[in-house]
């Protein structure tokens, strides 16, 4: 008698919490970074929001590098619609995140200054997120 199979929870790319990120985890670019400690999916208004709340803080002072992109296209069908039908309509680009990965990094502005307008942003991101600095 065949085994029964139980859902399986990682369909639609939802493996987010065994993964650690392998790209992108050290510092490239500044010397100050925001790194990524839980996964998940982050979408370009929230990239946004963060890049808003670090150049507010730093005054538009030093330089600012985003390392990350949403690319992944998410699609939503519309609500009571029944099977079939085909695929539903582009709804946003995510980009997935995992523990390791460096969100953004900066340069040329003081140290604490640095700090606090990465903490800042990291507040805006739906991941933990630590401050590190090279």
């Amino acid at each position: 008698m065949p085994k029964k199979v139980k859902h399986r929870k990682w369909q639609k790319g939802r493996s987010l919490n065994r993964k650690m990120e392998t790209r992108g985890t050290t510092l490239a670019y500044g010397n100050f970074g925001l790194k990524a400690e839980t996964s998940a999916w982050i979408n370009g208004r929230q990239i946004e929001a963060a890049r808003r709340a670090i150049s507010n803080f730093i005054k538009r002072e030093g330089k600012v590098w985003i390392r990350i992109f949403p690319d992944k296209p998410i699609t939503e069908r519309p609500p009571e619609v029944t099977m079939g039908g085909g695929k539903g309509d582009l709804k946003e680009f995510v980009v997935p995140v995992y523990p390791g990965r460096i969100l953004f990094e900066m340069d040329g502005v003081a140290p604490e200054i640095a700090k606090e307008a990465l903490r800042l942003a990291g507040y805006k991101l739906p991941v933990k997120t630590r401050v590190i600095v090279k």
